[in-house]
């Protein structure tokens, strides 16, 4: 029995030399024991082979035996130590203000490093509240990245479903996910990357009878729609928040980013773009077409942009817009002012909308 055992201490030392799994040690010693059983079994009493390896398969037996019990044991712990944690987990608040666990520091210890987030920007996030309008194109790298962030507070709202169409470009759904509301589609997705997140998801359509009371429940407005009806909206119910609005738009080749925030001095959607675009001149990209990484690019500098934001670091895209052409892989950025005269966030704003109202008729 002892040659035995001194094959498996052989074979345990030249995996770890060769730098093998434990899977894969533990399989070459079960191999082993296989064929030391065989040998028992196949083999006549009194054989030479047979004596040098115990004699007898009744210790090899009960050493089989006990180890499975050691493992079904160890299986069973780890078993009872993962509902726990799941029951505490679904017992404490995803967002608990500004603590982390050690989990939570190691998931962000990259942005913790960084000199401008660090710990300070960290707990920002985690405490930050930020609404996404839009799941598609680019609500979908937005959504994944501020997950991955770890912003504490992400709402979602949108009330379309997920058509095969929409999966070469909107990664954060899936091909099995056909059918399913877009924003439980990407609440999956989002609680899979990052479990200590708040997600918020609403399977509606944005209208002006809720926009306003929705956006008073978070600090920053994720814009990733692609109707101007629907921007318009945005922005009218933003201003009248007071809430900046992270804004991304594609089309074909080409995409932008800025922030629109007039309590901060910088224009709104109507000061840049007064008046709604002239019929045929404002398609959609199922009217258009777009290359499917684009939206990834775009989605992801609006991510950024609302990190920075939150954990205040850099310059972010206030009074400036970013346009991106990725068929020719070229960048400009452009400068925009407030118009005074703006019926949305300029000075006669609030009496044009008692007089009016919206002239989308939101």
């Amino acid at each position: 029995m002892a040659v035995v055992l001194a094959m498996a201490a052989a074979l345990w030392g030249v995996g770890w030399l060769m730098q093998a799994s434990l899977r894969a040690r533990a399989a070459m010693l079960g191999l082993l024991y296989v064929v030391v059983l065989g040998l028992h079994v196949a083999l006549p009493e009194g054989h030479p082979l047979r004596e040098n390896t115990g004699g007898s398969a009744a210790p090899w037996l009960l050493l089989g035996g006990a180890v499975v019990l050691v493992l079904v044991y160890r299986e069973g712990l780890s078993r009872l130590r993962a509902r726990a944690a799941q029951r505490d987990q679904a017992a404490e608040p995803p967002v608990t203000g500004a603590t982390f666990s050690g989990e939570e520091l190691e998931r962000y210890a990259r942005h913790i490093t960084l000199r401008e987030i660090g710990g300070p920007g960290q707990k920002k996030l985690k405490a930050a509240r930020v609404l996404v309008v839009g799941a598609g194109g680019l609500g979908a790298p937005v959504l994944m990245y501020l997950a991955a962030a770890g912003v504490g507070r992400i709402g979602v709202i949108d009330d379309d479903v997920v058509d095969l169409s929409n999966l070469q470009r909107q990664i954060i759904h899936t091909d099995a996910g056909q059918g399913m509301p877009k924003v439980f589609s990407a609440q999956e997705r989002m609680a899979a990357l990052n479990p200590h997140i708040d997600i918020r998801p609403y399977h509606r359509k944005l209208t002006g009878e809720i926009a306003e009371t929705l956006f008073a429940e978070y600090e920053l407005i994720v814009d990733g729609t692609d109707s101007w009806p629907t921007r318009d909206l945005i922005n009218r119910a933003a201003v009248a928040t007071g809430k900046p609005v992270v804004s991304g738009a594609i089309s074909a080749w080409e995409g932008q980013v800025t922030i629109y925030d007039p309590v901060r001095g910088a224009p709104c959607m109507t000061c840049v773009f007064p008046d709604p675009p002239a019929p045929g001149m404002a398609a959609t990209c199922s009217e258009t077409g777009v290359i499917g990484a684009l939206p990834g690019v775009i989605g992801a500098m609006m991510a950024g942009e609302v990190v920075k934001e939150i954990a205040g670091a850099g310059q972010g895209l206030r009074g400036r817009m970013l346009i991106f052409d990725a068929l020719y892989a070229e960048t400009r950025t452009i400068a925009l002012k407030r118009d005074p005269s703006c019926p949305v966030c300029g000075p006669g704003a609030a009496e044009s909308s008692d007089r009016g109202g919206s002239r989308n008729g939101f």
